[in-house]
């Protein structure tokens, strides 16, 4: 853990281990150029305390290029909350309360909202003890689960690049697998459905994918052979770290484009999927729409047509990305990153000549 942190970029770790509950947690506040850290909190059993920190590193150095690349004043920060062995409601409760404690010292530092393994419910909780708490239940004053507007953006983003890839064809003309039908996967696969796409999905959890496929008339794929079952598009909604020099060899499909977080397991592994011609739509532009609707709703408090059409902006972001990097013959992994770096170092560079505040550049 010590080299991790040493070989990271960014500028603080909290770290804490919660002996009552056999937990660590990890606040890891990547870079605030932009403003205030926020990023969702984790809640995850992972294999190994490194594994987990490693998850929080890597997932707020995401949410410093998500935010800089949807121009919004956030800075980029994730907690991951990780318990050694699976918690009953009282323990996991428990739990929440003293993260909320640790969120409340912060005095600010950082503000968290739902993420794989959360819900609005935990949100709740953590609400009782610190005020930097978004994604809270509609009767608590929050905006809710986030999922359906992160589905959104992905669906816009979808459409980008079908008509990048196919010459401006439809979805309505395309073969999606969705893998992960969770809070984001299942509002996507029902737009595809509407929107008159094959639908194929995957999930671990074989009741929910069930449900989905006889409510939509999705196929089911099994989660072992998703990679190689031939589809227009795949599209990673459930963990991380999935593209591969393992699994990129077996995909079969022309776009990979979904929700994950940190889809890549390195940065590198974006060549491997240039390198067969399959288009990377990088994961911190299309599934933006959630962190989106989280700062739009609750702290900026637009209204719900003025968050919508922010999302649906992805799909022209999406467009221009894709568009740069083909004529540059590179992966969109490098205009993307290059798009948010600009805006990053415009908001150093304002602030070094002290003429604006960096928010108003992200603005």
């Amino acid at each position: 853990m010590e080299s991790l942190i040493h070989d990271w970029d960014g500028e603080c770790v909290i770290v804490r281990y919660d002996t009552a509950a056999h937990a660590w947690m990890f606040i890891a506040i990547h870079d605030r150029t932009l403003g205030m850290a926020l990023g969702g909190c984790r809640f995850k059993v992972y294999t190994s305390p490194r594994e987990a920190l490693r998850d929080a590193l890597r997932l707020a150095r995401g949410m410093t290029y998500k935010w800089a690349a949807v121009e919004l004043p956030f800075g980029g920060g994730k907690a991951v909350v990780a318990p050694m062995r699976a918690l009953d409601a009282a323990q996991r409760e428990s739990l929440l309360l003293r993260f909320g404690d640790i969120l409340e010292s912060l005095a600010g530092l950082y503000g968290t909202g739902i993420d794989l393994g959360t819900t609005p419910a935990d949100m709740n909780i953590i609400g009782r003890r610190a005020r930097w708490v978004f994604g809270r239940t509609p009767e608590e004053g929050g905006s809710g689960d986030p999922g359906p507007w992160t589905a959104r953006g992905v669906y816009a983003g979808l459409q980008a690049a079908c008509a990048h890839v196919f010459n401006g064809s439809a979805l309505a003309a395309r073969t999606v697998l969705v893998q992960g039908t969770g809070s984001v996967g299942a509002p996507l696969a029902r737009r595809l459905a509407v929107d008159g796409a094959r639908v194929l999905i995957a999930d671990a959890i074989p009741a929910r994918v069930k449900a989905l496929a006889e409510e939509i008339g999705a196929d089911v794929v099994m989660p072992e052979s998703v990679y190689s079952t031939p589809c227009d598009v795949f599209a990673p909604c459930a963990i991380g770290g999935i593209l591969n020099q393992r699994s990129i060899p077996r995909l079969e499909c022309r776009i990979v484009a979904g929700s994950a977080n940190n889809q890549l397991e390195r940065d590198e592994d974006a060549e491997l999927l240039h390198g067969r011609g399959i288009l990377y739509v990088p994961d911190f532009v299309i599934n933006a729409g959630g962190a989106i609707a989280h700062a739009s709703l609750e702290v900026m408090r637009w209204t719900e047509e003025e968050t919508a059409k922010r999302i649906d902006r992805i799909r022209n972001m999406v467009a221009e990305i894709l568009e740069l990097s083909a004529d540059a013959g590179e992966s969109p992994l490098h205009e993307a990153t290059r798009r948010s770096e600009r805006v990053l170092e415009d908001a150093r560079a304002a602030k070094r000549k002290g003429s604006v505040d960096a928010s108003e550049v992200a603005r």
